[in-house]
């Protein structure tokens, strides 16, 4: 192939990526046709993007639109993960229930099993949990145990490391009492310019040690979520992060949901998916309500660490939830305010009440799951949380 041919080739390669990228009538003007796999492809897009200026919204301009078939959606779902990448799959299914009003469908068996399971589907799953019949339910559980699995295989281990180093860290003394609780690499460390090299040694004039390790619990993390339709990936993050606090006999950990009313999840722990089947995604918010419900789980203030996750939007008091934050501050409960705990960012949020929350010290920011270890070891070491979200997150 001579170098004119390769900028041909090139060219060409080039021309039928915007065929498929434009689609539909705006596809005309590039001149060239698709067959094969191309034209699958582009049949796939087109049954979501293709809406051929219909007024109702519906597919149009190409054939194709995945009508009120669950059999044609299964197929279509098959296509797409025959055709592209298990991320761009995510992506597609998302906006198909979006764009095209599947959410009905997803309450059929063959549906879910054709789905690739992510965070968003679930959380359209679990909105849905209400009117699933029993078939639909059963398959429902098993997509979300699936996500929850994987959530937990990729977060579990770098939590617990976390959060065990901060709880250590925590509890270190200049006045280790007993030989077994000194850190001897830390105190030769911090002795090496008492180094005698006449007698090969280092003499020490502090120690670094532990305080006496404790049995009992160190820390009590309560977690406050707002379970709002548009909360509803932090909630299935937050649930399987709470579930693996709770597996940590060092901590005690609460989780509440609530939208105007409040529920106690906490017995659920043991099982995330279970917990996740106990919310109900959608309705209004009563932040106030929640955060007077978890501060009344709180027993030692001092040693407490409070998350709310929300967006902020009060349908309550608004000043009587301001009032509870100070008190729980100045009580010395560690506040977190979470706009969301996803990679999706920092969503739509009251501004007026982050910034009032931000004016008596407890910063509202976005944290994704990855960075939400290190926000709970920076929480158990009483690091100041407005530099670290200053560090890590979106503000």
């Amino acid at each position: 192939m001579n170098a004119a041919d390769g900028r041909m080739d090139a060219a060409d390669e080039r021309l039928r990526r915007w065929r498929l990228v434009l689609g539909g009538g705006a596809a005309d003007g590039t001149g060239l046709g698709l067959d094969g796999v191309d034209a699958q492809m582009d049949a796939a897009l087109a049954a979501v993007y293709d809406r051929g200026g219909r007024e109702d919204g519906a597919p149009g301009g190409r054939e194709g639109g995945l009508g009120a078939s669950a059999p044609r959606v299964a197929r279509w779902l098959g296509d797409i993960r025959t055709y592209f990448p298990s991320t761009v799959v995510q992506v597609m299914q998302k906006d198909a229930i979006e764009r095209l009003n599947l959410t009905r469908l997803l309450l059929e068996p063959e549906m879910l099993e054709a789905v690739e399971p992510d965070v968003h589907l679930v959380g359209t799953l679990l909105a849905l949990n209400k009117v699933m019949p029993d078939q639909a339910r059963e398959s429902a559980r098993a997509l979300v145990r699936k996500v929850v699995t994987e959530l937990e295989r990729k977060l579990a281990q770098k939590t617990r490391a976390a959060v065990s180093g901060a709880l250590d860290r925590s509890a270190r003394t200049h006045r280790p009492k007993r030989v077994a609780d000194v850190d001897w690499d830390r105190t030769i460390r911090a002795n090496l310019k008492n180094y005698l090299p006449e007698r090969n040694t280092v003499v020490p004039s502090r120690l670094v040690g532990y305080a006496r390790r404790q049995r009992s619990v160190q820390r009590e993390v309560v977690l406050c979520i707002d379970q709002s339709g548009s909360m509803a990936a932090s909630v299935v993050y937050s649930s399987v992060f709470g579930a693996v606090l709770a597996s940590m006999r060092a901590l005690k950990t609460s989780l509440v949901v609530f939208d105007t009313a409040v529920v106690d999840l906490t017995d659920r722990l043991h099982d995330p998916v279970e917990l996740l089947f106990g919310t109900q995604l959608g309705g209004g918010t009563n932040i106030n309500r929640a955060i007077a419900y978890g501060q009344g789980l709180i027993t030692r203030p001092a040693n407490s660490i409070f998350i709310l996750i929300s967006d902020l939007y009060e349908g309550g008091v608004r000043e009587e939830m301001l009032r509870r934050v100070a008190a729980m501050t100045q009580a010395g409960v560690q506040v977190i305010v979470l706009l969301a705990l996803s990679d999706e960012g920092a969503p739509f949020y009251d501004h007026e009440n982050a910034a009032a929350l931000a004016a008596m010290g407890v910063p509202a920011f976005a944290c994704t799951p990855d960075a939400f270890p290190d926000l709970m070891a920076a929480a158990i070491e009483r690091r100041d949380i407005t530099q670290w979200a200053e560090r890590h997150t979106t503000l």
